[in-house]
Order: structure tokens, then C-alpha cells, then sequence
């Protein structure tokens, strides 16, 4: 369907595929498929559209900064829609009242975005997601039950299990990949009660249950009758856009605390996985946020680092289970959305094919260098991970999470180089509780573990004074609901077993 420009005096944005600019459908459409059904991701047709002035935005909380945000990237929805969308999203579900409050750390900048109902970055998307989703449900008068699909590393599955459970006209079920998640984070999916969700370990990593997610959007986009998959993953566009008003609210809270002055530009370190979050900052940055730098910070799964530096982007590579284990990720989805815009249609399509057959491709000099202007590749192991955790905890009483130390790893090796922007202030993303991987965190602290992950957790609070994350207070003391591992050549049986009921 093609869409017009204006409507009711609103200009419209047209979402195409990155690999098919054919057909162009709205965001509530885009916002319901979830992926497009070539394979590609929804992008909005024209960057230009989403321009506006920071300044406006960052003169609204965080509420309002949302509306603005949105109302750019879903106009169909109208005005109306996104206020209320919002209001639902963000009413007391976070324990903090900034949302997302900006630490100082050192001479550094903390972003905590973890104090939402599971503890993770992903909250601030999955709590508005489930909305959008619903809402677009009605406006499209799509009368299909909505399965969404996910694969996840870690915390996107508990995020999207609570976002969507018990929500009208939904269910879900969640793939982790087995034994590669922690133990906190295991529990927090497994003892999800909510009569719609299901959730089921694969045998082998998150790209083969990814992979395997993705090809089920394409082989079995109905899997029974009355029943239509989407996805909570970043690849909906519904899911990133809502990450992208942070990086707008971490501006604001360096200009209010005479950190910085109006149109100084900052850097943003970011843990990088499956590339949404730091894709994210790269669309407030187009929309006119005063960004210099994005950093994206890889553990030893160092495939984007590699990509930054050289244009070469090689999948086939030992894959490592790390302490970081959401960033244990060698197919980083929403690159391609990057792609797209930097290297064109065919370019994508011709890497996207070239990934798929042969598990590698090499984009251009001249695109590289376009790359390059923005974003800057920093990998850092469990080691210097270790180290960043025992240090700034010791030196700042700063505790962080091993995703979040391997960003400051990154943060503070950029800092240190001759790149004329390492001097200019800069936001860490800090994704996820220290509760969540407590294990490494006493490691790294140089306390002895214990065996079980919630001695651990009652050790790391006594050690540190830190108080336990509330949701995750009561986690090993709820009833575990789902007991399902399969292997990945069965995922689509799994799923059409499970939408036929």
C-alpha cells in the first residue's frame, strides 16, 4: 500500500524492507509483522522525515520526550494514540522517576537503564511495545491472534514475557539458547506464569535461535489458522524505536547538571549484541541529537569490531561463552538496518546474500569510510572486563554488571587514543543489573563464589552495601513453569504445535 505523505495535515513515513523498497506499508503494519517477508527489516523510507529539533524535545520529561519521539516514527497512529500509549507504557514501572537516570562515574557518564520490572535496558522498550502492538491490532482491524516469537541472550525473553503476558489478543513464546544465559536470567523466564507465554531452550547458541526464528517468519508466517507471528526481538521496529528517547534523556540530564552546554556533542559507549541499542543512537543522531561518536563495545565475540575497522564482516569464527553472555552474539541483526542506509539497496541485498551462503562479506572503502564517521569498534575480554568492575568499584563504590564493564573498557580505551573526539564527555549504557550476573560480579571483586546463584546474590549485598535489585529480590522462590528444551531442527514443530492450540 502506498502511503501518503501528508495526512490530516501529519506527513506520513513510508516503511519499506531493506531488501524489497516495492512495497510500502505504515508503521502500525510494519509495527505488527515485525519482519518483513523477505527476510529483511522495516527502516522508514526517508531519515530526512524524522528530523526535528532537540532542543524542543529535551525540554520535556521523559514521558514527553517519548510522545515527540513516537508521534516522528508512528504518525499514523495520531497524536492522540501515542499519549495514551505512553502513559500506559511508563506509569509506575520504573523505580526510578528519571526512567533512565545519569550516573557520574570517574570522569565518566553512567546511563543506569535497568530499573524496570526485569532489571534490563529492554524494559524501556518491552514495556511500550506490547501497546503499540495492540493498538496497531485494532487500527489495521486484524482479527489474528498475534504469537510473537523471540530468541534471546538473555534479557529480551524475561522483558517480552512480562511486557506481553496475559495481554489481549496476544501470546509468546521465547527460544534461549541452553546453559547460555544465567542463572538469574534463566529463572526470570522460566518462572513467567503469565497463561499466554511459553518458553523453551535450544540446543546450541542465540544465532542458531535466532536463526531459526527468523527462518520460521518466513517458512510459516501463519503456523496455524487464525494465528500470525510477530516479533518482540529489536527487529521490530516497535521495539527500537522506544530505546532511541534515552540517548535524547541522557543529553538532557548532562545539560541540567552544567555538564555540558546546549549543542556541545557527547559520545555514547554501548554494549553491543544484536546492534539495536547502538542503532537506536544512530537514529537520534540523524534526528538531529548532537552525538559525535557512537562506541560499540563487543566482548570476545569481536565480529562488529572487526566489521568497524575493516568493512569485513565473517561469521565463521569460534563462537566463546563469555561472562557477558548477551553480547555472545556473531550475527548482529540490526547492522543491516545500518546497512541499508549507508550502502543502498542493492548493496544490502547483495552483503545479506553473501552472509547467508558463504558467512561473510566485505562492504566498500568509501562505505567503511561512512561508517566510520559515526562509529568506532572496541572489544574487550572477561578479563579487563574483571578488572573495570574491581576498579571502579574500589575507587567510585560504582558497581557495575560484566556487559556494562566491558562498555567502560571501551569507553576508557577510546578515551585513551588520538582520535580527535576521545576527549569529549561521554555516556556509558549500563544495560542490566549487577544482580543479574552475580557470579562474575563476586569474581571480579575478588570474593570467592558461592555455589548457588542466590547465595551469591545475598554475598554480593553484604559485601558491597549494594541493595538487591527489587523484582529480582524474590526470583529463586517462584514455581518454575516451563521445563521445554528442544533442538534447533525442531523450532518449527515446537511452534506449530504450540499455535495449534
Amino acid at each position: 500500500m502506498q502511503y501518503k505523505k501528508v495526512k490530516n495535515g501529519v506527513q506520513m513515513i513510508n516503511y519499506i524492507s531493506t531488501r524489497d523498497d516495492s512495497i510500502r506499508i505504515s508503521s502500525a503494519e510494519a509495527v505488527l509483522n515485525g519482519l518483513a517477508a523477505d527476510g529483511g527489516l522495516y527502516v522508514p523510507e526517508d531519515l530526512e522525515a524524522l528530523k526535528l529539533d532537540y532542543k524542543e524535545v529535551i525540554a520535556k520529561d521523559y514521558r514527553g520526550m517519548a510522545k515527540m519521539i513516537f508521534n516522528k516514527f508512528f504518525p499514523d497512529y495520531g497524536e492522540e494514540r501515542i499519549d495514551a500509549i505512553v502513559e500506559r507504557s511508563y506509569e509506575n514501572k520504573f523505580t526510578a522517576p528519571e526512567i533512565t537516570p545519569v550516573a557520574k562515574v570517574a570522569d565518566g557518564f553512567v546511563m543506569e537503564l535497568y530499573h524496570g520490572p526485569t532489571c534490563a535496558f529492554k524494559d524501556v522498550a518491552l514495556s511500550a511495545l506490547p501497546n503499540l502492538m495492540t493498538v496497531a491490532r485494532d487500527m489495521t482491524g486484524f482479527t489474528d491472534e498475534i504469537l510473537i516469537l523471540t530468541a534471546t541472550s538473555g534479557d529480551t525473553g524475561s522483558a517480552a514475557l512480562h511486557g506481553f503476558s496475559d495481554v489481549p489478543g496476544t501470546s509468546i513464546i521465547v527460544f534461549y539458547p541452553d546453559g547460555g544465559v544465567s542463572e538469574t536470567q534463566k529463572l526470570q523466564m522460566v518462572t513467567q506464569s503469565g497463561k499466554n507465554t511459553c518458553v523453551c531452550a535450544v540446543k546450541g547458541n542465540f544465532d542458531d535461535a535466532q536463526s531459526g526464528v527468523k527462518k520460521l517468519f518466513t517458512e510459516i508466517p501463519q503456523p496455524a489458522e487464525g494465528v500470525s507471528l510477530s516479533s518482540a526481538n529489536s527487529i521490530n521496529i516497535g521495539r527500537l524505536v522506544p530505546q532511541i528517547v534515552y540517548y535524547f534523556a541522557a543529553y538532557k540530564a548532562l545539560l541540567e547538571s552544567g555538564e555540558i552546554e546546549l549543542g556541545d556533542k557527547v559520545n555514547f559507549t554501548v554494549p553491543t549484541g544484536n546492534f539495536g541499542d547502538i542503532m537506536a543512537g544512530y537514529f537520534a543522531l540523524k534526528m538531529g541529537l548532537p552525538i559525535e561518536k557512537l562506541i560499540c563495545a563487543s566482548n570476545k565475540n569481536d565480529v562488529l569490531t572487526e566489521f568497524l575497522a575493516t568493512g569485513h564482516y565473517d561469521k565463521r569464527r569460534t563462537f566463546f561463552k563469555t561472562t557477558s553472555p548477551s553480547m555472545d552474539i556473531l550475527v548482529s541483526s540490526n547492522l543491516e538496518r545500518l546497512l541499508y542506509y549507508v550502502c543502498g539497496l542493492e548493496n544490502n541485498k547483495k552483503y545479506m546474500k553473501a552472509l547467508a551462503e558463504c558467512g561473510e562479506y566485505q562492504i566498500s572503502a568509501e562505505e567503511l569510510a561512512a561508517i566510520q564517521e559515526v562509529f568506532v569498534g572496541v572489544a574487550c575480554d572477561d578479563e579487563k572486563g574483571a578488572e573495570a568492575i574491581g576498579k571502579v568499584y574500589a575507587e567510585d563504590k560504582y558497581l557495575m554488571d560484566t556487559h556494562t564493564a566491558i562498555a567502560w573498557c571501551a569507553f576508557e580505551e577510546f578515551r585513551a587514543s588520538d582520535d580527535p573526539a576521545a576527549g569529549l564527555p561521554n555516556v556509558t549504557l549500563s544495560t542490566a543489573s549487577p544482580y543479574k550476573f552475580t557470579r562474575a560480579v563476586i569474581d571480579a571483586l575478588g570474593e570467592t563464589e558461592e555455589v548457588a546463584d542466590e547465595d551469591n546474590m545475598k554475598k554480593l549485598e553484604a559485601v558491597t552495601g549494594v541493595p538487591v535489585t527489587g523484582p529480582l529480590a524474590d526470583i529463586f522462590s517462584k514455581e518454575i513453569c516451563h521445563k521445554d528444551v528442544i533442538e534447533c531442527a525442531d523450532m518449527k514443530a515446537y511452534v506449530i504445535g504450540k499455535a495449534s492450540k
